[in-house]
């Protein structure tokens, strides 16, 4: 080759849009052959390569992984159709992935709903609506995030429990009572009366009880009950003398619940 003819390298990267170190990077690889020297002893790079460091460049910045450009460049059509359509699939799930990665990190954003699914949330937020504590919605949706975790199963007839009874406005007032009962003593007499219209709300509504049955059939069915349903029961011994009372009525009018 004559001095002067073709491009440098410094000007066939510039060409291209990549770096000098990439085109050498290239050539390592075996995806751009390496040009003859000139009479003056530089490599310059002629159409024929310019053209193949064009496609390579373009191939991988489409997410085709190096390690395959080379036998993309050199394949047929058929074959290379067929790569490119592997490589797009490809493409769509690292996409997927990352739109998934972005919406937990945006749930993250907005504390333990990174947890939780949109319809939890959603019951969350109807909660919050109807004038519940910040506490009582700070137990509840731990509570969700350990029904979650421990029994999936039963997540969703758990959450359309929840759904029916805050649309009933009777049921809203009975169980901010509860919450409030948490500030009297264990053995407040009131609470075996609060106890009472709880169970029989309960009952009025028995195939709303079907959110348990998740539960059955587990070997370790009374240790998962007792870590969803007494959780925080320690901080309030009120509202643990409460549901027990609750519960025995529920057992008393042929409710099931797991024994340990």
């Amino acid at each position: 080759m004559r001095a002067r003819d073709g491009l440098t390298i410094g000007q066939a990267a510039a060409y291209a849009g990549v770096t000098i170190k990439t085109v050498r990077h290239y050539h390592r690889l075996g995806l751009v052959a390496e040009p003859e020297r000139d009479t003056s002893g530089y490599r310059r790079y002629g159409s024929a390569e310019l053209l193949r460091l064009v496609q390579a460049r373009t191939l991988a910045g489409a997410g085709v992984p190096l390690a395959e450009v080379g036998e993309l460049l050199d394949a047929e059509p058929e074959r290379f159709t067929a790569a490119l359509d592997d490589v797009h699939r490809r493409l769509t799930d690292q996409i997927e992935d990352l739109v998934a990665r972005r919406d937990t990190l945006h749930r993250i954003s907005h504390g333990d709903r990174a947890l939780l699914p949109d319809r939890a949330c959603a019951v969350l937020d109807r909660m919050a609506e109807l004038g519940f504590t910040v506490a009582y919605l700070n137990t509840q949706r731990e509570a969700l995030v350990l029904t979650r975790a421990l029994v999936p199963e039963m997540l969703d007839s758990f959450l359309t429990r929840l759904e029916h009874l805050l649309d009933d406005p009777e049921h809203v007032d009975l169980t901010k009572r509860a919450w409030d009962a948490g500030a009297w003593p264990p053995d407040d007499p009131r609470l075996d009366e609060l106890a009472a219209e709880l169970a029989d709300k309960v009952l009025a509504d028995r195939e709303l009880l079907a959110a348990g049955t998740g539960l059955q059939g587990r070997s370790d069915n009374a240790a998962r009950y007792a870590l969803v349903n007494r959780h925080r029961e320690d901080d309030a011994p009120s509202i643990a003398r409460l549901n027990a009372l609750v519960e025995a009525r529920l057992r008393a009018a042929g409710v099931d619940f797991p024994q340990g």
